[in-house]
């Protein structure tokens, strides 16, 4: 196995983009958080509340012999709507923003080289992704972790939103499922 590798993205909520790359090969761990802002250590409340300046986000821990960079980016691009700024459906607000996180030049170029390359070739609007330099993450709280998993039969937001995100990516991307 080589070194596992970070990658810190934003597609709306968080518990929709944790559920989407939950279930891909090579993906080691999700952690649902915030990242972005300049707050420490915030509250879902308080990122809901439009003052930290953090966007809700995953931090994915990968296999880059398994799934590559690029190929999470594929994913992300298909399974949010990066042309919508500050909103993902009813999901409105700067926490909802669409962003790429870098944590290396070569994580830079990449996404970069996808927001221009590959995005435009599956919406036709302009795409609004941020691609940021990372500089810290912080872990939103235990209720937020394994939402979908836990909740998916029964919880109106994940039947109604997060299962559709779910299902496209599970078709679309079969090959990579476990």
């Amino acid at each position: 196995m080589s070194d596992l590798k970070l990658a810190t993205i934003g597609g709306g909520c968080f518990w929709c983009t944790e559920a989407v790359f939950q279930d891909l090969k090579g993906v080691r761990s999700v952690t649902s958080g915030y990242a972005g802002g300049h707050v420490e250590n915030p509250t879902y409340r308080q990122v809901c509340g439009k003052l930290t300046g953090h966007a809700e986000v995953i931090q994915i821990e990968y296999d880059p012999e398994v799934i590559s960079f690029e190929t999470l980016l594929e994913v992300f691009w298909t399974t949010h709507d990066p042309t919508t700024l500050n909103q993902q459906g009813a999901d409105k607000g700067p926490q909802y923003r669409s962003a790429i996180f870098y944590h290396d030049e070569e994580q830079r170029a990449v996404a970069e080289r996808s927001k221009a390359e590959v995005a435009p070739t599956l919406w036709s609007d302009p795409v609004v992704t941020e691609v940021t330099a990372f500089s810290n993450f912080y872990a939103a709280e235990a209720e937020h972790h394994n939402f979908y998993k836990r909740n998916g039969n029964f919880h109106g937001y994940c039947t109604v939103v997060i299962t559709p995100k779910v299902s496209k990516a599970r078709q679309k991307f079969a090959g990579l499922m476990r």
